[in-house]
This record gives structure tokens, sequence and C-alpha cells, in this order.
């Protein structure tokens, strides 16, 4: 496709993205496992993922539907609550480049947005919005999620890394 097809255009599909992050669901919710041939346990979640490209500059843009086994299913603001009061290892360990805030929680409808909202916290948060039931009753939860695709995606997560082995004492 020439480059020039992105402009004022949305094409929706991008060789072997759905199915790489279909795949890599499980294996980033995974955890050590001494018990597996691999090492690893990876959880069967299932994920069903349709990619668009639209020409932003830098950002990820999801819209996210979630099913729960508890019943009754949370609330939109349980749900808010527990994404804005998370916190990861590299916070407690104070690493350079961890974010204040790992999960941005916007109330306003029209966010997150990429322009306005990718460099949270230096580009190193997640930024999520639209947090609401899904009145449909196929889904519990909907809502809107953004990351700064190579903040997080890349160079940023690999300089985090590095900075959590150092504090780790691994390097």
């Amino acid at each position: 496709m020439p480059s020039l097809d992105i402009l004022d255009n949305v094409v929706p599909y991008i060789g072997g993205e759905e199915e790489k992050m279909e795949w890599e669901t499980s294996k980033i919710l995974g955890s050590p496992s001494p018990t597996t041939t691999t090492g690893f346990h990876t959880p069967q979640i299932p994920v069903s993922v349709h990619c668009n490209r639209v020409p932003v500059l830098d950002g990820h843009l999801l819209s996210l539907s979630l099913s729960f086994t508890q019943s009754p299913p949370p609330t939109p603001e349980d749900v808010a609550s527990a994404l804005a009061s998370y916190t990861c290892e590299v916070q407690h360990l104070k690493c350079p480049s961890a974010p204040k805030r790992a999960i941005v929680v916007l109330k306003q409808q029209d966010r997150p947005q990429p322009r306005l909202d990718r460099m949270k916290e230096g580009g190193y948060a997640i930024s999520v919005g639209r947090i609401r039931k899904d009145d449909t009753g196929v889904f519990d939860i909907k809502m809107t999620v953004l990351v700064h695709n190579t903040v997080l995606g890349a160079a940023g997560s690999s300089l985090l890394i590095g900075e959590y082995c150092v504090a780790k004492g691994l390097l």
C-alpha cells in the first residue's frame, strides 16, 4: 500500500497485529510456573481483536468490552476505582522512569484522545476513559484505553525494565 493511502483514511487491517494481540494477552497476564514445560503459565482468556490503522503520530487506542465471572459484576465506579488505585512494582521501587500514576482514569466522555492524553506521566501512564456499563447485556463493562506505543510499547519499556533490574540487583 502506498504511504499516502493512510491520509484522510482508516485502513481496517494491520497484518499480524490481531493474532499477536490475542496471543500476547495471555502471555502478558501469565506467571512463572515450575510445573509447566515452558516454565510459564499462560491463562486461557478469550480475546477477540480487530485492528485498524489510523493516522496518528503516537498512541494505540483500544475499545475494550469485558465480561466478569463474579456475580454481580463490578460497577463502572468499582472498575474506575480499582484502575485509578493500581500501582506496580517499578513505582514501589522508585525507578526513575516509573510514573506517579500507572493508570490515569479520565471522567470526560470524549477521552482519552491520543493528541491530548498520550503523554500522561511522560507517556508512561495508561489513560482510561468512558468506563461504563454495557447496557446490551452482551458484556458487563466497556471502556476506552490509550497507551503511548513508543514509550510503553518499546523504547520506554526497555528503559524501565533496565531500571527495574538495577533496583532489584539483577544488573
